[in-house]
């Protein structure tokens, strides 16, 4: 039952008062007035107060203002023998979940109690419901900024209007995405993610929209394109600016029909995916200078969502490398942690590469490191680059080379693909290897 909070100034009323509610089980502890009422919130949990008016030294409407500001999740119902409609106004504003007038009928006051109670564990259950939520689409952060996010997502999440997701490389559009479609009504189809820019325009029709056996050389059985694939489910459609004209004009029409035509097919077929897409670029000036068709940025971007940079959340720098630290230390079987001289570079460091530079830096820190051990400064600090060498040292407990070579490969790639907006080809050149093997370590290295 529930622990229940009483503050009257007429020893009566405290005493009918206790004896109502102990009668239903519940446990009562009672005192004079608003002040002791609040030492007394501060010293133990309670589920709710019913609190009189007018009261020596800190009258009702004061605990009501100052119970609110610390106790916002409480139960407060108010009592008055003078009662007023200023006054009930007053405390609904001030948030008492109800208003009572003495004398009261007992009965009215148990249903108000209930009310008031089951109405506060709903409270209680959503926002638990909520953090596990956010926990299980794995996006951390507790900023302003990102609780920002967070709210945005969940509000974004029961719409079916197409999402524009804007940010800058490596902010995270991917998982936001991710958590978009996990909160929806979608959640048990498909979620399917697509690089609009690391494909030329022939694969990409090809990825989008399918094709049947025969359609052109090498199509030996058709094969469905991801807009079929993600039927009553999700298509992530990563860095949208990418798009060639002639791609744009035939995924506006899948927005505006709802239908896709396989490659060498004579009939459509009707989907129902939701479309969410993102870009690290700025598309108005984009559709000023005619790169990107006017149409299909109004069909795309119906709710537009942005999600900050590492520079506009340094508050969470703290949590994210906690998190990375543990995810890496448990990959590899070791226990690390991180010192206060590490953290504190990590905090300070300028991030062009956002959240997905510093979980790099985690996680090269982290095979640097053996079990046992912590992450130093000098893990933390920026490659410093000569002749096109990059400076290392071997730390005194060694190392496992065959891990930190595969680190070094691993960032490499993707920070060409960072560089060249995740254009595989332009990728490739940058590396000086055919895009074949990049592929292949793509692969390899699971950052696909």
């Amino acid at each position: 039952m529930a622990n229940l909070l009483i503050a009257d100034d007429e020893k009566g009323y405290r005493d009918v008062l206790r004896v109502i509610f102990e009668d239903k089980g519940h446990s009562v502890r009672a005192v004079t007035d608003g002040r002791s009422a609040l030492e007394l919130l501060k010293a133990s949990p309670f589920d709710a107060v019913i609190s009189d008016v007018r009261m020596p030294d800190m009258d009702g409407i004061e605990f009501l203002r100052a119970a609110r500001e610390f106790y916002p999740e409480i139960g407060i119902i108010l009592m008055t023998a003078f009662g007023t409609i200023d006054t009930a106004r007053e405390a609904f504003k001030l948030g008492a979940d109800d208003f009572l007038a003495k004398p009261f009928n007992n009965e009215e006051l148990i249903v108000i109690l209930e009310r008031t109670l089951e109405r506060k564990a709903l409270v209680s259950e959503n926002r638990a419901l909520k953090r596990a939520q956010r926990n299980a689409i794995n996006i951390i952060g507790s900023s302003p900024a990102m609780q920002k996010l967070h709210e945005q997502i969940e509000t974004v999440a029961r719409e079916e209007a197409t999402v524009l997701i804007t940010g800058e490389s490596g902010s995270g559009k991917e998982l936001v995405a991710r958590a978009i479609h996990q909160l929806s009504m979608r959640a048990d189809q498909p979620f399917i993610p697509i690089n609009c820019g690391a494909l030329t325009e022939t694969l990409l029709e090809s990825e989008l929209f399918g094709f049947v056996k025969g359609a052109f050389t090498g199509a030996v059985k058709s094969r469905p394109g991801v807009f079929e694939s993600a039927d009553r489910g999700s298509i992530f459609l990563d860095e949208i600016g990418d798009m060639t004209p002639a791609m744009q004009v035939k995924v506006l029409r899948v927005l505006q029909e709802r239908k896709v035509r396989r490659i060498g097919a004579a009939a459509e077929t009707t989907v129902d995916t939701r479309v969410i897409a993102a870009t690290n670029r700025d598309l108005l000036p984009m559709v000023k200078m005619g790169a990107f068709r006017q149409d299909l940025f109004y069909r795309v971007s119906v709710i537009p969502l942005h999600v900050p940079s590492l520079d506009e959340r340094r508050e969470d720098i703290p949590e994210l490398v906690v998190h990375f630290t543990n995810r890496f230390a448990s990959r590899s079987g070791k226990n690390v942690s991180v010192t206060d001289e590490a953290l504190d570079i990590l905090t300070k460091r300028r991030w062009d590469g956002n959240v997905r530079e510093l979980e790099n830096t985690i996680e090269r820190a982290v095979a640097f490191t053996t079990s046992g051990s912590s992450i130093l400064p000098e893990h933390c600090l920026e490659r410093a680059a000569t002749n096109g060498q990059h400076s290392m040292h071997l730390p005194a407990e060694g190392l496992h080379l065959h891990s930190c070579l595969n680190e070094i490969e691993k960032r490499f790639v993707e920070e060409a693909l960072n560089r060249c907006s995740g254009n595989e080809a332009r990728a490739a050149e940058l590396l000086r290897i055919p895009v074949q093997s990049l592929r292949h370590l793509l692969d390899k290295h699971g950052s696909r």
